[in-house]
């Protein structure tokens, strides 16, 4: 039986936990849509967002979840018939590539794996050997919330260009923005993905999609762009509903003014360093529990894990019944182990995600490792001890 006092807590990679802040802002009677404090806020909401992903570009709201900006990134730059090349290092890579096909764009997939980041060497051969140009795109995943893998953007523009490819380089960023340091700009990126539920701390139901110079001159040369994903007038509107190619989703827009502004309060640069600081708490009791039992972390690497969620090996049944014990009996709610075994696999439940992005301290996780605690202590699962107690060292800077 879950617990019925005290509020749970949702540890999973998204939707993350919303702010009071965040729901007080959203909580208020439906708005005039014509005239009025919505319009006027609205036209603010623009330059806030490009700064979080550190762009001078432009950028397009949507009424969509992550899918939804997939699709609205590849409908304005890719036509089709056109090819892909993605570089895949989980489920989430192989899903644009997915919704690329839907497209009906020719893809190639470079698959690194479920456990390494992408080689740059490997996508300069891929791309030096498209003599022809046929690539119009690279499809990356900054994090793959599945694997918990951060690939390192900057690197592949630099093997991009090595090779002196065209292609744009368009990012997946829906479960690294406002968590992971993200250089759109200065990295080279020429399109980004995000959406509303992860490190910008709102529901499910906004996606963006930021596009530079470059993408700009790709959307110029398409024939054609579905008139609701296109980005065009939703970047440079003449009239307030074409920002949402139609009614404006009222309620997220309060809520994303008032995310906004507490990222501001807090400076992006704190913001990443805070997420940086207690994801090497978490890895660090990871690290103790692992000296006793089967409990591993999927990125051996530091520098390639994601600071908004880790993913965990533990061997089956331990992930299921795990994450069973801490829901039903702590409060808590971790991830599932997405992708990283099929359903019907009993290998499936060998695996789990602790989420840790946006609205998130050092409370909340140290709370929630102290469940997982519990509960591998009450399961009998075997596991190093202190595990607690180096966190604590990470999170106060012993």
């Amino acid at each position: 039986m879950r617990p019925t006092s005290g509020r749970p807590y949702l540890a999973i990679p998204g939707p993350s936990v919303v702010p009071d802040e965040v729901l007080r802002a959203m909580h208020r009677p439906a708005p005039n849509i014509y005239e009025g404090p919505l319009i006027e806020m609205t036209a603010g909401l623009t330059p806030d967002l490009l700064s979080v992903a550190r762009t001078s570009g432009d950028v397009a709201i949507y009424i969509s979840n992550g899918h939804g900006a997939w699709e609205a990134a590849l409908a304005n730059v890719v036509a089709p018939g056109e090819k892909v090349l993605v570089p895949a290092t989980g489920r989430f890579g192989h899903g644009w590539a997915e919704i690329a096909r839907g497209l009906g764009l020719e893809v190639e997939i470079l698959d690194f794996g479920k456990q390494a980041p992408a080689d740059p060497d490997r996508l300069e051969n891929a791309l030096r050997a498209d003599t022809a140009g046929e690539i119009k795109a690279v499809l990356a995943t900054h994090v793959d919330t599945s694997t918990s893998i951060r690939n390192d953007l900057a690197a592949l523009r630099q093997a991009m260009d090595a090779a002196g490819h065209p292609a744009l380089l368009m990012a997946d960023c829906i479960a690294s923005l406002a968590c992971d340091r993200f250089e759109m700009d200065a990295w080279g990126v020429d399109v980004t993905v995000a959406a509303s539920q992860k490190g910008l701390m709102l529901p499910p139901g906004l996606g963006f999609v930021y596009f530079n110079g470059r993408a700009v001159a790709a959307r110029e040369a398409m024939a054609r762009v579905s008139r609701y994903w296109d980005w065009v007038p939703r970047a440079d509107p003449a009239l307030f509903y074409q920002y949402f190619g139609g009614t404006a989703p009222t309620h997220h827009l309060f809520g994303l003014r008032a995310a906004l502004d507490m990222i501001a309060a807090e400076g992006l640069e704190a913001v990443w360093a805070r997420h940086a600081r207690l994801a090497r708490a978490i890895w660090a009791a990871c690290d103790i529990w692992a000296e006793g039992g089967p409990l591993a972390l999927n990125v051996a690497d530091p520098a390639f894990r994601s600071h908004a969620v880790t993913a965990l090996r533990i061997g089956a049944p331990h992930g299921t019944d795990l994450r069973n014990w801490v829901q039903d009996k702590a409060g808590v709610t971790l991830g599932i182990g997405l992708g990283m075994a099929e359903p019907g696999d009993p290998a499936w439940h060998g695996f789990f995600r602790m989420g840790h992005m946006g609205h998130v301290n050092a409370h909340m996780v140290q709370g929630m490792l102290g469940a997982v605690a519990a509960g591998m202590a009450a399961l009998e699962i075997p596991h190093g001890t202190g595990g607690l107690e180096a966190a604590a060292r990470v999170i106060g800077g012993a």
